[in-house]
């Protein structure tokens, strides 16, 4: 697995944990640890989920290829 498909799996756990806790307890640990939601720290964190998100897309099609690839 490439480095980058690794920083976007890495990425889509932290937004799903902090989506988790958000739905559960009501409470946002990226705006927490970074000082709130409207930090700037927050607010690029929350871009790089969702940048990530949009490449974990292409993950679909990737692993369809190398199934093809062995079979």
């Amino acid at each position: 697995m490439r480095i980058l498909d690794r920083i976007a799996l890495f990425l889509l756990v932290v937004g799903g944990i902090n989506w988790g806790l958000v739905g559960l307890f009501g409470f946002d640990l990226v705006a927490w640890i970074c000082g709130g939601s409207e930090s700037i720290i927050s607010r690029i964190v929350y871009v790089l989920v969702a940048l990530s998100a949009l490449w974990s897309i292409s993950l679909f099609f990737k692993h369809n290829e190398l199934l093809e690839t062995e079979a």
